[in-house]
């Protein structure tokens, strides 16, 4: 194994790219220079650094999928509010895994939660004029910021790591106060951090968001993998977290990317609560014609962004929610290995000189999932990023997801059990090189 690479080699291919600084590259320039390093050199690099499953797609939603095909939906222009079927199984679903009633009416579909937020984002600044403002509960998925940016809204954030518990609740109010934010968005649990917010912390959120009627975007992608507590059994508890208990200001990002591993369908559900559906707006009707926040969502944003989503897709995920909710379809067992990968990947890094950066949810051991941040003494996370390029691991900065935290993120669903042992070696070296 010829590691480290060669640094004219990397700088080389860096310049190639127009990358002047790994840190801030996006997480699909991260691939490109890797897959560009594995051409050049011939050895294969860990993958790190995208967060795409790494289990096959459920077979009910595939075999869903293809008997639509089969019965000729591609020629009929789905209905923009969501296909029936899809309405009705995701409002069950919602109550099977977190307890919530949501009327089948405020479950619209999107094309993966990428659109559900970008579209969440431009309902939620045309609800009050005054309202120009999104805050982002950091680290985050690195995207949906610079969504807010392409869109021209003001951004504000702080990072979770030192403002858990009650300092959560103090930080909120400060921001909140001003008036000025519009929607409040966050993973839970977390991209890229895995931390899990806990019910007490979810009060607050949803106590405040009621307070200064902001409005609340839970990106739940991760659903039910805080593997801590079993949460897989439908209509028992201990159900999924969210801040659906605690107002009303809410819309919940569900999608079928990770917990069913149908990110190529591009196919999520925005879960709007049945009073925000409902209620009235003036600067809504002011600027759209339209009163209603559900009816804006479906009829203006959605409309706009895509006039509807795929149809065959929705067939699938209705399937694979119903199925989920009949006890046939253990989405969250099948998602464990992820857990159990990262158990593997963090006792590597740990015993090779690492530490791991976000380590504690209030006292307690951080759980084990799709990720979790790595960092070194002496190293940011971009000089960390940086050197980790000649020794064949691709990964990406915590910088660019928010957090004011020194390191890395690490995804854990691409690497196999046959690669342990390679990046083993290569920290081995790393730590010999770096002591």
């Amino acid at each position: 194994m010829n590691v480290p690479f060669n640094q004219e080699l990397v700088d080389g291919v860096l310049a190639d790219l127009n990358i002047k600084n790994i840190g801030s590259a996006t997480i699909r320039q991260c691939v490109a220079v890797s897959k560009r390093l594995e051409e050049a050199t011939g050895q294969s690099f860990i993958h790190f650094e995208i967060g795409a499953p790494g289990i096959p797609a459920s077979k009910i939603g595939v075999e869903a999928q293809k008997a639509a095909l089969d019965r000729g939906v591609a020629n009929i222009y789905p209905d923009i509010n969501g296909i029936p079927e899809l309405k009705n199984a995701a409002s069950r679903f919602i109550k099977a895994f977190l307890n919530v009633d949501v009327a089948p009416s405020g479950c619209v579909p999107a094309v993966g939660s990428m659109m559900g937020v970008f579209g969440s984002f431009i309902l939620c600044r045309h609800l009050y004029k005054e309202r120009d403002t999104f805050l982002f509960i950091n680290p985050g998925f690195p995207v949906q910021p610079l969504q807010a940016k392409i869109l021209g809204y003001n951004r504000v954030d702080f990072d979770i790591y030192d403002n858990r518990g009650e300092k959560l609740y103090e930080k909120l109010e400060e921001i909140l106060s001003t008036g000025k934010v519009a929607g409040i968005i966050y993973s839970n649990p977390n991209n890229p951090s895995w931390v899990c917010l806990t019910d007490k912390e979810l009060e607050y959120i949803g106590t405040l968001a009621t307070k200064y009627d902001t409005i609340v975007l839970e990106d739940l992608a991760y659903l039910c993998m805080d593997v801590r507590t079993n949460k897989g059994i439908p209509f028992e508890a201990p159900y999924q977290p969210s801040v659906a208990h605690y107002t009303d200001n809410y819309i919940l990002l569900l999608s079928g990317s990770k917990i069913f591993s149908y990110a190529g369908e591009r196919i999520a559900v925005t879960a709007m609560s049945d009073k925000l559906a409902k209620r009235s707006f003036d600067y809504l009707q002011e600027e759209w014609g339209m009163k209603t926040a559900g009816d804006a969502m479906v009829y203006i944003v959605t409309y706009a962004l895509s006039s509807g989503v795929c149809h065959s897709a929705q067939h699938a995920l209705a399937a694979m929610y119903n199925a989920a909710c009949d006890g046939k379809l253990n989405f969250v067992e099948d998602t464990r290995l992820y857990a159990e990968r990262a158990e593997h990947v963090k006792e590597i890094f740990v015993r090779n000189g690492f530490h791991i950066v976000y380590d504690k949810d209030l006292g307690e051991d951080i759980s084990d999932g799709f990720f979790f941040t790595m960092g070194r003494k002496g190293f940011t996370g971009d000089e960390l990023l940086a050197e980790f390029l000649r020794y064949g691991i691709s990964a990406i900065s915590l910088k660019s997801t928010g957090s004011r935290q020194e390191g890395i993120r690490v995804c854990t669903s691409k690497i196999t059990e046959s690669e342990y042992a390679v990046l083993d070696e290569r920290l081995r070296i790393f730590d010999a090189n770096n002591k």
